[in-house]
């Protein structure tokens, strides 16, 4: 109920993104392959789904919103800002590629660059809301946020019929978590982590949230340390199984994105198809699997072609 709410309330915000059905045999799987193209959304990701519902669903202060961001959440909550007419605040880790720090200042936002990774801006963004009393927007550990992600799943759904499985990149775990609590039981959800930021793959070995070290090509956008409390018992009741796939792996399917369907993808947009490719997830064949492309604000200049 939650996420069809958020899919009445956002609909006139966000883009309702293509689906593409690859033909059989696509990359040399035994599988039927649909892509969900979720980077041509607002602002280049899925973020404004739950930054739009968040905001939507609150009571915005003079002081306006805030929030910690590898770059992408906080593009979709200084877009959402912008759209609606509050003041945005971010804050962002050093690791955060240049373009997606100056789409946050294009998009009006106040940008603060401070912090090794995300959950040290996370702490900062916190001082500064505390200070100013604006409302703090989290990336993933938030009920609205979590229902906005799941309108993908609802939407792709239309879209498609008879997914038996969908692959899906986890951070902190907004998406899967949305998605998850979308298909249930109903259709099997895998999530793909890069090795050097195994959030979820960790938190299901300990069986709870646990601070990992984060690293690598993906870190920007898949760099949490802890995964959310409010969706690991989501993930524990309905994510199939986590996979890990390494860097090179990534990058790999960064370059066959662009050179066989001239798809820009970041390296965090990418890792759910290196989880097939690589054959860290095998299909049986014929399977009807479901890859998310979820991310799009790729750092040109060292883009791999």
């Amino acid at each position: 109920m939650e996420i069809q709410d958020a899919g009445r309330r956002i609909a006139h915000y966000v883009r309702r993104t293509p689906n593409v059905a690859l033909e059989e045999g696509a990359f040399g799987i035994d599988a039927r392959l649909f892509l969900k193209l979720e980077g041509l959304q607002h602002t280049g990701s899925f973020k404004p789904r739950g930054a739009f519902n968040f905001i939507l669903n609150s009571t915005i202060p003079e002081a306006g919103v805030i929030a910690a961001s590898g770059g992408n959440h906080g593009a979709a909550v200084a877009y959402a800002s912008q759209q609606l007419g509050h003041r945005a605040e971010i804050f962002v880790p050093t690791i955060s590629p240049r373009n997606k720090v100056e789409r946050l200042r294009h998009y009006g936002a106040i940008v603060n660059v401070t912090g090794r990774d995300y959950a040290e801006a996370l702490v900062s963004s916190k001082e500064r809301a505390a200070q100013t009393g604006a409302l703090s927007i989290h990336a993933y550990d938030d009920p609205h946020v979590l229902a906005g992600q799941g309108t993908l799943a609802m939407e792709w759904e239309e879209q498609v019929r008879g997914l038996e499985s969908v692959l899906i990149a986890v951070g902190g775990g907004g998406l899967i978590g949305g998605a998850a609590s979308w298909y249930q039981d109903r259709i099997r959800v895998i999530g793909v982590e890069p090795e050097r930021a195994p959030t979820l793959h960790s938190a299901i070995t300990a069986g709870a949230p646990v601070d990992v070290e984060v690293s690598g090509v993906a870190a920007d956008s898949l760099g949490a340390r802890r995964a959310g409390q409010l969706m690991f018992p989501i993930a524990q009741k309905f994510v199939h199984r986590v996979v890990l796939v390494s860097d090179d792996q990534i990058v790999a399917a960064q370059k066959l994105l662009w050179q066989k369907l001239r798809v820009v993808a970041e390296p965090g947009g990418a890792t759910a198809l290196a989880a097939l490719l690589s054959g860290s997830y095998k299909p049986r064949a014929g399977e009807r699997v479901g890859v998310v492309i979820c991310g799009a604000n790729a750092d040109l200049p060292s883009f791999p072609v």
